[in-house]
Protein backbone atom coordinates (compact mmCIF):
# COMPACT_ATOMS: atom_id res chain seq x y z
CA UNK A 1 0.00 0.00 0.00
CA UNK A 2 1.25 3.51 -0.85
CA UNK A 3 2.39 5.49 1.85
CA UNK A 4 0.76 8.60 2.72
CA UNK A 5 2.58 12.02 2.22
CA UNK A 6 1.10 13.49 4.71
CA UNK A 7 2.13 10.55 7.41
CA UNK A 8 5.71 10.70 8.68
CA UNK A 9 7.39 7.16 8.57
CA UNK A 10 8.57 5.19 11.89
CA UNK A 11 12.16 5.85 10.23
CA UNK A 12 11.12 10.07 10.39
CA UNK A 13 9.69 10.00 13.70
CA UNK A 14 12.89 8.37 15.21
CA UNK A 15 15.42 10.07 13.75
CA UNK A 16 15.94 13.83 15.44
CA UNK A 17 15.99 16.60 12.88
CA UNK A 18 19.28 18.09 11.66
CA UNK A 19 17.94 20.84 10.07
CA UNK A 20 15.95 23.24 12.75
CA UNK A 21 14.80 25.47 10.12
CA UNK A 22 12.05 22.23 8.66
CA UNK A 23 9.82 22.72 11.90
CA UNK A 24 10.96 26.37 13.54
CA UNK A 25 11.12 28.06 10.07
CA UNK A 26 13.03 31.43 10.90
CA UNK A 27 13.75 34.45 8.87
CA UNK A 28 16.15 37.07 10.28
CA UNK A 29 14.30 40.47 10.41
CA UNK A 30 15.59 43.74 8.73
CA UNK A 31 15.43 46.66 11.11
CA UNK A 32 15.57 50.30 10.08
CA UNK A 33 17.37 52.48 12.91
CA UNK A 34 17.31 56.13 12.14
CA UNK A 35 18.13 58.63 11.09
CA UNK A 36 15.15 60.35 12.98
CA UNK A 37 16.35 57.98 16.43
CA UNK A 38 17.61 59.69 19.13
CA UNK A 39 20.80 57.76 19.55
CA UNK A 40 21.34 58.06 15.32
CA UNK A 41 21.35 62.03 15.94
CA UNK A 42 19.05 62.58 12.69
CA UNK A 43 22.46 62.15 10.66
CA UNK A 44 22.87 58.33 10.25
CA UNK A 45 20.45 55.59 9.32
CA UNK A 46 21.15 52.18 10.81
CA UNK A 47 19.62 48.87 8.51
CA UNK A 48 20.42 45.83 10.67
CA UNK A 49 19.97 42.33 10.35
CA UNK A 50 18.76 40.65 13.35
CA UNK A 51 18.45 36.91 14.47
CA UNK A 52 16.41 37.68 17.07
CA UNK A 53 18.66 40.25 19.71
CA UNK A 54 21.69 39.46 17.82
CA UNK A 55 23.24 41.37 15.45
CA UNK A 56 24.25 39.49 11.96
CA UNK A 57 25.07 42.58 9.78
CA UNK A 58 24.53 45.91 9.73
CA UNK A 59 25.02 48.32 6.82
CA UNK A 60 25.57 52.40 7.84
CA UNK A 61 23.87 54.95 5.53
CA UNK A 62 25.72 58.73 6.22
CA UNK A 63 24.67 61.50 4.43
CA UNK A 64 21.33 62.83 5.47
CA UNK A 65 22.96 66.30 6.18
CA UNK A 66 23.82 66.70 2.63
CA UNK A 67 26.23 70.01 3.55
CA UNK A 68 28.40 69.75 -0.04
CA UNK A 69 31.08 70.79 2.79
CA UNK A 70 34.08 70.71 0.65
CA UNK A 71 32.63 72.33 -2.76
CA UNK A 72 31.00 74.95 -0.78
CA UNK A 73 34.54 75.94 0.29
CA UNK A 74 35.52 76.17 -3.40
CA UNK A 75 33.05 78.63 -3.54
CA UNK A 76 34.53 81.26 -1.75
CA UNK A 77 37.73 82.84 -0.78
CA UNK A 78 39.90 81.51 1.33
CA UNK A 79 38.93 83.12 4.43
CA UNK A 80 34.93 82.35 3.58
CA UNK A 81 35.64 78.56 3.91
CA UNK A 82 36.04 79.05 7.81
CA UNK A 83 32.33 79.32 8.87
CA UNK A 84 31.90 75.71 7.09
CA UNK A 85 35.20 74.40 8.69
CA UNK A 86 33.39 75.58 11.97
CA UNK A 87 30.37 73.15 11.44
CA UNK A 88 32.35 70.14 10.59
CA UNK A 89 32.61 69.07 14.54
CA UNK A 90 30.07 71.46 16.30
CA UNK A 91 31.53 69.95 19.46
CA UNK A 92 35.17 71.32 19.19
CA UNK A 93 35.15 73.90 16.37
CA UNK A 94 38.08 75.71 16.99
CA UNK A 95 40.34 72.28 16.38
CA UNK A 96 38.38 71.97 12.67
CA UNK A 97 39.22 75.44 12.10
CA UNK A 98 43.01 75.19 13.04
CA UNK A 99 43.86 72.07 10.98
CA UNK A 100 42.24 74.39 8.04
CA UNK A 101 44.05 77.15 8.86
CA UNK A 102 47.62 76.21 9.16
CA UNK A 103 47.25 73.90 6.22
CA UNK A 104 46.80 77.43 4.42
CA UNK A 105 49.65 78.71 6.43
CA UNK A 106 51.40 75.87 5.02
CA UNK A 107 50.51 76.94 1.52
CA UNK A 108 51.68 80.37 2.26
CA UNK A 109 54.95 78.93 3.37
CA UNK A 110 54.32 81.10 6.86
CA UNK A 111 54.75 80.98 10.59
CA UNK A 112 52.82 82.14 12.89
CA UNK A 113 54.29 84.26 16.41
CA UNK A 114 55.22 82.86 19.04
CA UNK A 115 51.98 83.50 21.33
CA UNK A 116 49.64 82.61 18.66
CA UNK A 117 51.24 78.86 18.81
CA UNK A 118 50.33 78.92 22.89
CA UNK A 119 47.31 80.94 22.37
CA UNK A 120 46.02 78.41 20.02
CA UNK A 121 46.99 75.08 21.75
CA UNK A 122 45.10 77.17 24.63
CA UNK A 123 41.89 76.90 22.82
CA UNK A 124 42.12 73.68 21.21
CA UNK A 125 42.80 72.05 24.29
CA UNK A 126 39.46 73.44 25.89
CA UNK A 127 37.82 72.25 22.58
CA UNK A 128 38.97 69.04 22.99
CA UNK A 129 37.68 68.96 26.74
CA UNK A 130 34.45 69.89 25.67
CA UNK A 131 34.19 67.43 22.52
CA UNK A 132 34.87 64.51 25.31
CA UNK A 133 32.89 65.86 27.78
CA UNK A 134 29.92 65.21 25.21
CA UNK A 135 30.83 62.42 23.94
CA UNK A 136 30.71 60.68 27.87
CA UNK A 137 27.51 62.53 29.13
CA UNK A 138 25.68 61.81 25.85
CA UNK A 139 26.59 58.27 25.92
CA UNK A 140 25.49 57.77 29.52
CA UNK A 141 22.04 59.45 28.40
CA UNK A 142 21.52 57.38 25.55
CA UNK A 143 21.79 54.47 28.33
CA UNK A 144 19.03 56.16 30.66
CA UNK A 145 21.74 57.47 33.05
CA UNK A 146 20.54 61.10 33.39
CA UNK A 147 22.89 62.36 36.33
CA UNK A 148 26.36 61.64 34.83
CA UNK A 149 25.00 63.36 31.95
CA UNK A 150 24.34 66.64 33.91
CA UNK A 151 27.39 66.44 35.37
CA UNK A 152 29.21 66.40 31.80
CA UNK A 153 27.35 68.97 30.22
CA UNK A 154 27.76 71.45 33.53
CA UNK A 155 31.02 70.96 33.30
CA UNK A 156 31.31 71.49 29.26
CA UNK A 157 29.35 74.91 30.15
CA UNK A 158 32.32 75.59 32.09
CA UNK A 159 34.50 74.88 29.26
CA UNK A 160 32.21 76.94 26.68
CA UNK A 161 31.79 79.79 29.03
CA UNK A 162 35.79 79.92 28.78
CA UNK A 163 35.71 79.92 24.86
CA UNK A 164 32.87 82.48 25.23
CA UNK A 165 35.48 85.10 27.03
CA UNK A 166 38.10 84.37 24.83
CA UNK A 167 36.38 85.14 21.75
CA UNK A 168 33.09 85.79 22.25
CA UNK A 169 30.98 82.67 20.49
CA UNK A 170 30.69 79.83 22.62
CA UNK A 171 30.23 76.43 19.38
CA UNK A 172 31.06 77.90 16.67
CA UNK A 173 33.69 79.70 18.00
CA UNK A 174 35.45 81.67 15.41
CA UNK A 175 38.74 82.55 17.02
CA UNK A 176 41.33 80.99 14.61
CA UNK A 177 42.38 83.62 11.62
CA UNK A 178 44.89 82.61 8.97
CA UNK A 179 48.45 84.14 9.90
CA UNK A 180 47.22 84.33 13.39
CA UNK A 181 43.95 84.59 16.42
CA UNK A 182 41.35 86.71 16.54
CA UNK A 183 43.12 88.49 19.76
CA UNK A 184 44.92 88.27 22.73
CA UNK A 185 43.39 86.65 25.55
CA UNK A 186 41.33 89.05 27.84
CA UNK A 187 42.93 90.29 30.75
CA UNK A 188 40.30 88.47 33.40
CA UNK A 189 40.52 85.46 31.55
CA UNK A 190 44.10 83.54 33.10
CA UNK A 191 42.01 83.67 36.65
CA UNK A 192 38.90 82.53 35.55
CA UNK A 193 40.05 80.03 33.49
CA UNK A 194 41.71 78.77 36.86
CA UNK A 195 38.76 78.74 38.64
CA UNK A 196 36.23 77.10 36.00
CA UNK A 197 39.60 74.30 35.52
CA UNK A 198 38.88 73.76 39.51
CA UNK A 199 35.39 73.13 38.86
CA UNK A 200 35.55 71.31 35.94
CA UNK A 201 38.13 68.55 37.51
CA UNK A 202 35.54 68.45 40.89
CA UNK A 203 32.72 67.37 38.25
CA UNK A 204 35.00 64.89 36.83
CA UNK A 205 35.46 63.72 40.21
CA UNK A 206 31.77 63.31 40.88
CA UNK A 207 31.34 61.27 37.15
CA UNK A 208 33.84 59.27 38.15
CA UNK A 209 32.35 58.60 41.64
CA UNK A 210 28.82 57.27 39.89
CA UNK A 211 30.10 55.97 36.58
CA UNK A 212 32.92 54.61 36.25
CA UNK A 213 32.24 51.59 38.70
CA UNK A 214 29.20 51.44 38.10
CA UNK A 215 28.36 47.77 37.99
CA UNK A 216 25.46 48.39 35.19
CA UNK A 217 27.62 51.31 33.38
CA UNK A 218 30.59 48.48 32.81
CA UNK A 219 28.46 46.04 32.01
CA UNK A 220 26.95 48.14 29.12
CA UNK A 221 30.45 48.95 27.92
CA UNK A 222 33.01 46.16 28.90
CA UNK A 223 33.82 43.35 25.94
CA UNK A 224 31.19 45.19 23.80
CA UNK A 225 32.32 46.86 20.46
CA UNK A 226 35.71 44.79 20.29
CA UNK A 227 37.59 46.03 17.60
CA UNK A 228 41.70 44.31 17.57
CA UNK A 229 45.09 46.88 16.49
CA UNK A 230 44.72 44.61 13.25
CA UNK A 231 42.04 45.82 12.32
CA UNK A 232 41.63 49.60 13.27
CA UNK A 233 45.45 49.76 11.73
CA UNK A 234 43.59 48.51 8.41
CA UNK A 235 40.83 50.84 8.21
CA UNK A 236 43.13 53.86 8.70
CA UNK A 237 40.74 54.29 12.37
CA UNK A 238 43.02 57.22 14.62
CA UNK A 239 42.47 58.79 17.80
CA UNK A 240 41.08 57.32 20.80
CA UNK A 241 39.72 54.34 19.11
CA UNK A 242 42.63 53.20 17.88
CA UNK A 243 44.79 54.53 21.34
CA UNK A 244 41.96 52.17 23.32
CA UNK A 245 43.31 49.17 21.31
CA UNK A 246 46.96 50.32 22.46
CA UNK A 247 48.55 52.31 20.15
CA UNK A 248 50.04 55.49 21.62
CA UNK A 249 49.67 57.18 17.71
CA UNK A 250 49.03 60.66 18.76
CA UNK A 251 49.73 63.24 16.45
CA UNK A 252 50.45 66.00 19.06
CA UNK A 253 53.66 63.72 20.16
CA UNK A 254 54.35 61.79 16.57
CA UNK A 255 54.47 65.01 14.50
CA UNK A 256 54.36 67.89 16.96
CA UNK A 257 52.92 71.24 15.39
CA UNK A 258 52.29 74.41 17.12
CA UNK A 259 54.73 74.02 20.24
CA UNK A 260 52.93 70.34 21.52
CA UNK A 261 56.87 69.57 21.58
CA UNK A 262 57.30 72.35 24.66
CA UNK A 263 54.71 71.06 26.84
CA UNK A 264 54.59 68.35 29.05
CA UNK A 265 51.59 65.75 28.71
CA UNK A 266 51.16 61.90 28.87
CA UNK A 267 49.22 59.49 25.92
CA UNK A 268 46.83 57.02 27.70
CA UNK A 269 46.06 53.82 25.93
CA UNK A 270 43.98 50.83 26.77
CA UNK A 271 44.41 47.35 26.05
CA UNK A 272 41.10 45.57 25.00
CA UNK A 273 40.03 47.64 22.26
CA UNK A 274 36.05 47.52 23.86
CA UNK A 275 33.86 50.19 24.99
CA UNK A 276 35.40 50.66 28.25
CA UNK A 277 38.82 51.43 27.19
CA UNK A 278 37.38 54.18 24.83
CA UNK A 279 35.63 55.78 27.52
CA UNK A 280 38.67 55.36 30.01
CA UNK A 281 40.61 57.07 27.56
CA UNK A 282 38.48 59.97 26.93
CA UNK A 283 38.39 60.78 30.79
CA UNK A 284 42.52 60.75 30.77
CA UNK A 285 42.56 62.81 28.07
CA UNK A 286 40.33 65.26 29.20
CA UNK A 287 42.55 65.19 32.48
CA UNK A 288 45.50 65.67 30.33
CA UNK A 289 44.11 68.37 28.54
CA UNK A 290 43.70 70.16 31.47
CA UNK A 291 47.33 69.85 32.26
CA UNK A 292 47.90 71.28 28.86
CA UNK A 293 46.02 74.50 29.22
CA UNK A 294 47.35 75.28 32.98
CA UNK A 295 50.93 75.17 31.05
CA UNK A 296 49.74 77.25 28.71
CA UNK A 297 48.44 80.10 30.92
CA UNK A 298 51.78 80.19 32.58
CA UNK A 299 53.85 80.60 29.72
CA UNK A 300 51.34 83.00 28.03
CA UNK A 301 51.33 85.34 31.66
CA UNK A 302 55.35 85.19 32.04
CA UNK A 303 56.31 86.14 28.67
CA UNK A 304 53.94 89.09 28.61
CA UNK A 305 51.82 90.58 25.93
CA UNK A 306 53.39 90.03 22.16
CA UNK A 307 51.93 90.09 18.70
CA UNK A 308 49.42 87.34 17.77
CA UNK A 309 49.17 88.05 14.18
CA UNK A 310 51.53 87.95 11.81
CA UNK A 311 52.77 91.34 10.33
CA UNK A 312 51.87 90.98 6.80
CA UNK A 313 48.71 92.65 5.67
CA UNK A 314 48.14 90.72 2.33
CA UNK A 315 47.07 87.81 4.65
CA UNK A 316 45.90 88.80 8.21
CA UNK A 317 42.39 90.13 9.32
CA UNK A 318 43.02 93.45 11.33
CA UNK A 319 41.53 93.71 14.16
CA UNK A 320 38.43 95.22 14.58
CA UNK A 321 39.29 97.90 16.96
CA UNK A 322 41.70 99.11 14.18
CA UNK A 323 39.33 98.95 11.40
CA UNK A 324 36.83 101.58 13.30
CA UNK A 325 39.45 103.68 13.77
CA UNK A 326 42.17 103.97 11.20
CA UNK A 327 41.89 104.50 7.56
CA UNK A 328 44.60 102.09 6.30
CA UNK A 329 43.27 99.60 8.23
CA UNK A 330 39.91 99.92 7.08
CA UNK A 331 41.06 99.90 3.75
CA UNK A 332 42.48 96.45 4.23
CA UNK A 333 39.34 95.20 5.78
CA UNK A 334 37.99 96.14 2.77
CA UNK A 335 40.32 94.16 0.53
CA UNK A 336 40.56 91.40 2.72
CA UNK A 337 36.74 90.80 1.82
CA UNK A 338 36.08 91.77 -1.11
CA UNK A 339 39.05 89.83 -2.75
CA UNK A 340 40.56 87.76 -0.16
CA UNK A 341 44.50 86.88 0.37
CA UNK A 342 46.10 85.14 -2.68
CA UNK A 343 47.55 82.05 -2.49
CA UNK A 344 50.45 80.76 -4.20
CA UNK A 345 49.96 77.81 -6.50
CA UNK A 346 50.62 74.12 -5.14
CA UNK A 347 49.28 71.66 -3.21
CA UNK A 348 49.48 70.85 0.37
CA UNK A 349 47.65 68.39 3.36
CA UNK A 350 48.31 69.38 6.79
CA UNK A 351 46.91 67.22 10.05
CA UNK A 352 46.15 67.79 13.67
CA UNK A 353 45.09 65.78 16.39
CA UNK A 354 41.45 66.57 16.97
CA UNK A 355 39.27 64.87 19.77
CA UNK A 356 38.28 62.13 17.08
CA UNK A 357 41.87 61.36 15.42
CA UNK A 358 43.26 62.79 12.71
CA UNK A 359 41.66 65.55 11.05
CA UNK A 360 43.28 66.31 7.39
CA UNK A 361 43.07 68.75 4.99
CA UNK A 362 44.63 68.66 1.90
CA UNK A 363 44.12 71.64 -0.30
CA UNK A 364 45.05 72.89 -4.11
CA UNK A 365 45.53 76.47 -5.06
CA UNK A 366 45.95 78.00 -8.67
CA UNK A 367 47.17 81.43 -7.31
CA UNK A 368 43.76 82.81 -7.10
CA UNK A 369 41.56 83.79 -3.85
CA UNK A 370 39.68 80.62 -4.08
CA UNK A 371 40.55 77.50 -3.33
CA UNK A 372 40.95 75.15 -6.31
CA UNK A 373 40.68 72.22 -4.42
CA UNK A 374 39.33 71.69 -0.76
CA UNK A 375 39.62 67.73 0.24
CA UNK A 376 39.19 67.18 4.06
CA UNK A 377 40.03 63.78 5.94
CA UNK A 378 37.35 63.53 8.57
CA UNK A 379 38.41 60.87 11.48
CA UNK A 380 34.59 60.42 12.02
CA UNK A 381 33.72 58.95 8.67
CA UNK A 382 37.21 57.03 8.74
CA UNK A 383 36.28 56.01 12.28
CA UNK A 384 33.06 55.04 11.29
CA UNK A 385 34.06 52.22 8.79
CA UNK A 386 34.40 49.08 10.67
CA UNK A 387 32.02 49.46 12.84
CA UNK A 388 29.91 46.63 11.73
CA UNK A 389 33.14 44.59 12.62
CA UNK A 390 32.72 45.75 15.95
CA UNK A 391 28.46 44.95 16.33
CA UNK A 392 28.47 41.44 14.27
CA UNK A 393 27.71 38.68 16.94
CA UNK A 394 26.52 41.46 19.97
CA UNK A 395 23.01 42.07 20.67
CA UNK A 396 21.13 45.04 19.78
CA UNK A 397 21.29 46.87 22.70
CA UNK A 398 25.07 46.82 22.19
CA UNK A 399 24.91 49.15 19.68
CA UNK A 400 24.33 52.15 20.99
CA UNK A 401 27.30 52.24 23.69
CA UNK A 402 29.61 51.45 20.49
CA UNK A 403 27.76 54.41 18.09
CA UNK A 404 28.40 56.60 21.17
CA UNK A 405 31.96 56.18 21.98
CA UNK A 406 33.06 55.65 18.08
CA UNK A 407 31.27 59.64 18.68
CA UNK A 408 30.19 60.22 14.64
CA UNK A 409 29.52 63.46 13.94
CA UNK A 410 27.45 63.92 11.01
CA UNK A 411 29.08 67.46 9.82
CA UNK A 412 32.47 65.09 9.31
CA UNK A 413 30.59 62.18 7.76
CA UNK A 414 28.28 64.12 5.05
CA UNK A 415 30.37 64.42 1.62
Amino acid sequence: MEESPHLLTERQRDTPADDQSRDLHTEHQILNMGPSHPASHGTVKFVIELDGETIVNIDIQVGYLHRAFEKECESGTWYQAIPYTDRLNYNSAILANLGYCMAVEKLLGMTTTERCQWLRVLAAELARVADHLTRCGAACLELAAMTPFLYGIEARELTWDLLEILCGARVTSNFIRIGGVKHDMPPEFPNRCRENIAKIRGLLRDFDDVVTENRIFVDRLRETGVISKEDCLRYGVTGPLLRACGVPLDLRKQEPYLVYEQIDFDVPIGTVGDNYDRYLVCVEEMHQSLRIVEQCLDHLEKTGPGPVNVDDPRVRWPAKGRVFNRMEELIQQFKSVTEGPRVPAGEGYFAIESANGELGFYLVSDGSAVPYKVRCRPPSLINLQPMPLMVRGALLADLIPTFDFINMIGGECDR
